[in-house]
């Protein structure tokens, strides 16, 4: 059989282990040549390969249900699962998405692009199950790393108080760092500690003491422990954790062994109650280049499968805003010992791996731990240091109380660098960073703002750690304008304070952050047709400069606002309330994500889908402000409100 005549993964059932491991390969084949062709991420796919194939093997994918965390592993799953003809559009407009999806197959059964979320919903599907009166089973197939998720912690802990719900999560252990030697022994101690024979004398040894005449129907003390040393002679201290907890461990198995893990996955279905399988996987698996640098390949743009690199650019870039972020923090850093840098396991994406490497003493990774990293952040504040914490936008979603409770309540001057805020293109609805300006807009006591550029974004920064009180700094996915930055000497930015880059006598543009650079150029396409506006870089989402926006928005008569963000509750929201509240009742349009959630796509794909380029909101703007301008500036007390 070949990996495209696979449209139902039941098809896999009754194949040899050679056959399927003909499949792996074919698997792995088909993943780094559209991987390679059109970015996406590598490692984690290509280490559960033969883990996909062997619990599929002993499920029946018709009722069943698999719960995979965070989804960018589960590439493997959608190339048995009918998507293979279609997998060369993996993370393009309409193409195959790059996380889990329930709209794009019956066989995703929970979307999946944030960590930690797997045994939750797992264990929620489980219980729907035994309220119903079914039979299907339900796994969860988690990454060692997401259970340093507070969420996945909360779930097992649950679930562990449930002796009686089948529940199987599967933990691809890719680390090694909390996994004994995977071998022989502990492989039979395994087999031999949960085969039927040993359970049944177990369980009758025990039976058989508590009807001991000096035994009263229960075991002493002294004896519960004798039995509770011997049921854990053969488990690892790993497993020991999970048994406390509840759970019947079984591993380390060999993540690429398909015939042994394929009887541990039927051994665990035989079990009553929640059951872990512990998995060791080689991330980047049957790939040199990814098994090497497992953090370099755990996502990748388009690359040369022969030598593992990007083809080389015709011409330079300019440096992206993490970097711009990372290396300034470093030299703050150097400067001054009381500023740490926090990550949430993305030191890498965010910038700060150039601070581990240059000054580890003032780098903490907490894990993916975004609520943890909020309050700790703020326990560092109490205590003197300056903290920056950097993480996507989409991400600190997740730690929404933590930042109004832990932080803003308390006014403590902890810095949030909110990275890939707005449009961030293929990886989809999960981590488009297009809510932060309306979540943070409404948290009391922060100063929240944005660069139109890298060289703002130093000055920015350098402002956020001069503050008494907590500070957001949302910068964009992707490379900045290419203008000039200072190495040091970095001037803050007026607190506050926007800044007016071009005048005009017929519109006001009030432009946010990366919308910035999009104004000026609709700017220009609008004096083509005869109509000067000025351009207003805000800077700042709170406080707004009012003492800026307001008498500008009288004279002229007409604003527009631009921002890379929800509409709802968002910067243009924040603008036109201050109008309102000033008696300012001027025409108002506001540009920028309506309410719809963003798909994959290219960031540029979407920005046209959502008419965010200079052309489309020059016509938008001479559609909604057409007459005004061929008749010449309407007076404020005639003019009304628009949105």
């Amino acid at each position: 059989m070949h990996l495209s005549e696979l449209s139902h993964p039941n098809q896999l059932h009754g194949c040899s282990v050679a056959e399927l491991e003909a499949i792996a390969a074919q698997i792995r084949e088909r993943h780094l040549e559209v991987v390679s062709t059109s970015g996406g991420h590598l490692g984690p796919g290509l280490g559960v390969v033969e883990l996909t194939l062997a619990l599929y093997q002993t499920l029946d994918l018709d009722q069943d249900r698999v719960i995979w965390d965070v989804g960018h592993q589960a590439y493997p799953h959608k190339l048995i699962t009918g998507r293979y003809e279609r997998f060369d559009t993996l993370r393009q407009q309409n193409g195959v998405a790059g996380y889990l999806k329930r709209s794009e197959s019956r066989f995703d059964h929970f979307g999946a692009g944030h960590a930690s979320t797997s045994i939750s919903a797992a264990l929620g599907m489980a219980l729907a199950r035994d309220v119903r009166g079914e039979t299907f089973k339900t796994v969860a197939v988690i990454g060692d790393g997401a259970l340093t998720g507070g969420m996945a912690l909360e779930a097992i802990n649950h679930a562990g108080h449930l002796p009686s719900t089948r529940l199987l999560v599967v933990l691809n252990d890719n680390d090694m760092s909390i996994s004994p030697p995977v071998g022989a022994l502990s492989t039979y101690l395994n087999r031999m500690r949960l085969s039927p024979p040993v359970q049944f004398l177990s369980d009758s040894a025990e039976e058989a003491m508590k009807h001991l005449p000096f035994m009263g129907g229960e075991l002493p003390a002294e004896l519960e422990r004798l039995k509770e040393s011997m049921r854990r002679l053969a488990v690892p201290k790993v497993g020991a954790v999970f048994e406390e907890l509840g759970f019947t461990y079984m591993g380390p198995v060999n993540g690429h062994d398909i015939a042994e893990m394929t009887r541990t996955f039927q051994s665990a279905h035989r079990c009553e109650g929640p059951v872990l399988v512990h998995v060791v996987t080689t991330k980047g698996k049957g790939y040199p280049y990814a098994e090497a640098d497992q953090v370099g390949y755990h996502a990748q743009s388009a690359f040369d499968l022969d030598t593992g690199k990007a083809p080389p650019s015709s011409k330079p870039k300019p440096p992206s805003y993490s970097k711009v972020f990372g290396q300034t923090l470093v030299k703050i850093c150097e400067q001054n010992p009381k500023v740490v840098g926090i990550t949430a396991a993305m030191a890498t994406g965010t910038g700060l791996d150039l601070l581990q490497k240059a000054l580890p003493g003032q780098y903490v990774d907490v894990g993916i731990a975004e609520q943890h990293a909020v309050t700790l952040s703020a326990g560092m504040a109490c205590e003197g240091l300056r903290p920056v914490v950097a993480i996507y936008s989409t991400f600190l979603q997740r730690a929404y109380d933590q930042l109004i409770h832990d932080v803003g309540i308390q006014k403590l001057p902890v810095t949030f660098v909110l990275d890939r805020a707005g449009i961030v293109g293929a990886d989809g609805p999960t981590h488009q960073g297009q809510y932060d300006i309306s979540y943070l807009r409404a948290v009391p006591n922060f100063t929240v703002m944005a660069p139109k550029d890298e060289a703002e974004l130093q000055r920015m920064l350098v402002t956020c750690l001069q503050l008494d009180g907590p500070a957001a700094l949302r910068i964009p996915r992707g490379q900045g304008e290419g203008v000039p930055l200072a190495e040091e000497g970095w001037e803050p930015v007026p607190v506050g304070r926007g800044e007016l880059l071009t005048d005009g006598d017929d519109l006001l543009i009030v432009a946010y952050g990366a919308m910035v650079a999009p104004a000026m150029a609709t700017a220009g396409l609008l004096q083509e047709h005869g109509v000067h506006a000025a351009v207003i870089n805000a800077r700042f989402l709170r406080p707004l400069d009012e003492a800026l926006i307001l008498p500008m928005a009288r004279r002229i008569g007409r604003v527009v606002t631009m921002e890379e963000g929800a509409l709802a509750g968002g910067f243009g929201s924040a603008v036109v309330e201050a109008l309102m509240d000033n008696g300012v009742l001027v025409p108002a349009l506001r540009i920028g994500i309506p309410d719809v959630l963003v798909d994959h796509a290219s960031p540029q794909q979407s920005k046209e889908s959502l008419g965010l380029t200079p052309p489309q909101m020059q016509r938008r703007i001479l559609d909604h402000f057409g007459s005004a301008f061929s008749s010449g500036r309407a007076a404020p007390e005639e003019a009304s409100l628009g949105v």
